[in-house]
């Protein structure tokens, strides 16, 4: 379904909605709000760069072996 018809959906469906309604909606504008911020679009950038150099094999990627072979070296894990 287009957004536009959606909005137009939710706009003619709120109108007439009862409180219990109203609260429930509320309630995930207010959720999704909370969602939104919680993580700063800045770290989305560099998770994007991160990955294209990963992608492009700019930076060096492991194995689990190599890795754990690593922290039990290093940090005796």
């Amino acid at each position: 379904m287009e957004t536009a018809v959606v909005k137009k959906k939710i706009h003619e469906f709120v109108d007439k909605a009862d409180d219990r309604i109203l609260r429930i909606l509320e309630a995930i504008i207010d959720t999704e709000e909370a969602y939104e911020t919680s993580v700063p679009e800045s770290f989305y950038k560099v998770l994007d760069k991160e990955r294209e150099l990963h992608l492009n094999q700019a930076t060096p990627s492991y194995g689990w072996k190599e890795v754990k072979e690593r922290l039990i070296e290093k940090h005796g894990l």
